[in-house]
């Protein structure tokens, strides 16, 4: 071999180990409300091909709480929800009874900016390019820095548009491919929707577990269209489960004000939201309240000092003093019932209801692989791993997801120690 040929050769070879060094982009998907089994009573064919074609796990478990924006946040961050501190989907100030709703929240940055870092930012920080697409959290400012390209979800957003869900698709696509983005993350706030308005078991839920289906398929022949199987590997998951709120007559519903006296011993109050309640009392009466409540039916009462540890929000300095868990479908109601959710999330995350799913292929995984379940937290690390980046600080493991890549990593080599050695080499041999 010359001495041309030899140096070409050995450059061709650093190249593809500092591109393998650097990984391959990754799409984030997430299915607002997407319960672990939905999948199970519809036909879903795209949704069975991803077994075969690449990792399943049985369920993952959201974080304590149970609900959208808290959820995502835990996925893209790894952190609990007691150390990144979005402990809610409505941002408030119990001091000033702010209580802004969810939507409103996106773009909030004090809601969310709490020196925790999310991906988007870690990413580009070590070079990334990165973009959300509706997922929460997304439309923030970090330490004054903001995600690379961001499109926010209009209050008025419908969730249930087959059409545009296919063009977002196509739009992602084209960030990959024409503007060499790293990661995109991109969310859908079905099968959440249906899940409220009719409840798990309609047959309006299954139709939209159809349509999730069909746009998965779509999903998988936009990234054979845009020749990305080779580069792109995509997480489909989702952050909470869903279960049909009990009613009357079949049961007796929770009347909170029947049992203590809520303008007299509470200053703050968010006690209308489906399974999961936060209560700050009036000064003295802590006590009062905490024995009021733990009179009242199907619920749990905790001081946040005595919080289970493995709810991982003890530590929180944002949330309340009082936390309220309903037993799992029993919707708490503060003074009168104007629930008109027919199912709901917020109960506790150890409930099979409150589970959820995790798909995931491309060229850093293997196919036909079933996993055991696992918490949402650890998905941050296996992110961080398939874009081969040094990861912030997190809660998460990569030892609970690692059995689902290729050679403990997919295309990664080895380490840069690898791409140094191959240089010194190079240099010797040149």
């Amino acid at each position: 071999m010359t001495m041309s040929a030899k140096r070409l050769e050995l450059l061709l070879l650093v190249a593809a180990v500092c591109g393998a060094a650097a990984g391959h982009k990754l799409l984030l998907v997430s299915f607002d409300g997407f319960r672990w089994d939905y999948d199970q009573d519809v036909d879903t064919p795209n949704l069975d091909r991803l077994v075969r074609d690449g990792v399943k796990a049985k369920y993952i478990t959201p974080p304590m709480l149970t609900m959208t924006s808290p959820s995502h946040f835990t996925t893209i961050t790894g952190r609990w929800v007691e150390d990144h501190e979005v402990v809610h989907n409505m941002m408030y100030d119990a001091k000033t009874n702010l209580k802004v709703a969810h939507k409103l929240t996106l773009t909030r940055s004090e809601w969310w900016d709490n020196g925790v870092l999310p991906l988007w930012i870690t990413a580009q920080n070590q070079g990334r390019k990165t973009a959300s697409f509706h997922f929460p959290g997304g439309g923030a400012n970090y330490s004054g820095q903001a995600v690379d390209r961001v499109l926010v979800e209009p209050l008025d957003h419908p969730d249930d548009n087959e059409t545009e869900w296919r063009q977002n698709i196509d739009t992602v696509m084209s960030w990959f491919t024409e503007e060499d983005f790293d990661l995109v993350t991109l969310y859908y706030g079905e099968p959440d929707n249906v899940g409220h308005a009719k409840g798990p078991d309609h047959p309006d839920r299954k139709e939209i577990v159809r349509q999730i289906d069909r746009t998965i398929g779509y999903l998988r022949e936009a990234i054979d269209r845009h020749q990305l199987n080779d580069s792109l590997n995509v997480i489909i998951t989702s952050d909470h489960g869903m279960t049909t709120v009990k009613k009357r007559p079949q049961v007796e519903e929770i009347i909170l004000n029947k049992y203590l006296n809520l303008l007299k011993l509470a200053s703050f109050e968010i006690l209308d939201y489906g399974g999961f309640g936060i209560l700050t009392p009036r000064p003295g009466k802590e006590q009062e309240v905490f024995d009021a409540l733990s009179k009242a039916p199907n619920l749990t009462v905790y001081r946040k000092d005595q919080i289970p540890e493995s709810f991982h929000l003890g530590k929180s300095e944002r949330l309340p003093p009082i936390v309220v868990v309903a037993d799992l479908g029993f919707n708490l109601n503060s003074r009168f019932i104007v629930y008109v959710n027919k199912g709901d999330h917020g109960y506790h995350n150890g409930e099979m209801d409150m589970k959820t799913i995790f798909r995931a292929f491309g060229p850093d995984f293997r196919r036909n692989f079933l996993s055991e379940p696992f918490d949402s937290v650890h998905i941050y690390p296996l992110m961080c791993q398939l874009l081969r980046i040094e990861p912030a600080p997190h809660n998460g493991s990569l030892t609970v997801t690692e059995k689902m890549l290729l050679h403990s990593g997919g295309s990664q080599v080895s380490a840069p120690g690898s791409v140094t050695l191959l240089l010194l080499i190079m240099f010797n041999v040149l």
